[in-house]
């Protein structure tokens, strides 16, 4: 069975590459370093700083095999070349929430990148799946465990 592709801006490419080049040089010698010096301290059966420093290597080496798997499958949309003409990946959108009179403002991301506390929808959310291939004017409905909400497109614009 194929991996699911996961779609990437540009830039949240660059920051999982950051990271994973941080986890692997930086974090991973640290926590070797904390393993050794309680080591040092004698008796594992007991000592909590070789507990705490065994988790936290775990936790670490989780997150590598995650972060590589991400870069494995992605797939990076070019923001300078998204056709404006309809929503799609890596576009900003202003939107008209019809109910409450009330626009607001999404790039629509992978679900990987998705941060709704800053404004990043996946194209995999309701939302960002009933505003995929809409173009300026029209109105969506969106079929949410809230209900059903109305939004009319006001603005499809590159995120950069």
């Amino acid at each position: 069975m194929q991996e699911k592709k996961n779609i990437l801006t540009y830039e949240g490419l660059r920051k999982y590459e950051e990271e994973l080049q941080e986890l692997k040089v930086v974090r991973r010698q640290e926590v070797a370093q904390k393993i050794k010096e309680a080591r040092e301290l004698g008796d594992l059966s007991e000592n909590a700083e070789y507990d705490a420093a065994k988790d936290e290597q775990r936790d670490i080496e989780a997150r590598i095999e995650e972060l590589e798997k991400i870069l494995k499958n992605a797939e990076v949309v070019v923001e300078d070349e998204v056709n404006l003409d309809r929503i799609n990946v890596g576009c900003k959108v202003k939107i008209l929430d019809m109910k409450y009179d009330d626009e607001l403002e999404y790039k629509i991301v992978g679900s990987t990148e998705a941060d709704s506390l800053k404004g990043r929808i996946s194209n995999e959310s309701p939302v960002g799946k009933a505003l995929l291939g809409r173009r300026e004017g029209e109105v969506v409905q969106v079929e949410t465990q809230a209900g059903v909400f109305s939004y009319q497109v006001l603005e499809i614009q590159r995120s950069s």
